[in-house]
């Protein structure tokens, strides 16, 4: 079964992973994407060596397999900041 906003684009409503060009990587719902951005809900932010010393690789792991807290409710990434989004599935 599909998303019934299809005016948001395919990615709405997908837990994604965002790549920023400053080392940030971003997991969280996606609302929209379009040119101011990508609008995630109940996001988590990873920086590598941040909190539990997790590499990518370990944090990107439990969040396929638990989830994410979602510390940040709303977070919008400037296009200019991205540098891939994929479904966390994909990991």
């Amino acid at each position: 079964m599909g998303t019934f906003h299809q005016d948001r684009g395919e990615l709405h409503g997908v837990t994604v992973v965002v790549e920023a060009a400053d080392g940030e990587l971003w997991v969280g719902r996606c609302d929209t994407c379009d040119g101011r951005g990508i609008l995630l809900l109940d996001a988590d932010l990873h920086k590598e060596g941040g909190e539990g010393g997790r590499s990518r690789e370990e944090y990107l792991e439990r969040a396929a397999a638990f989830g994410v807290w979602p510390r940040h409710p709303q977070v919008l990434i400037p296009p200019q900041r991205i540098l891939s989004v994929r479904p966390l599935g994909s990991f």
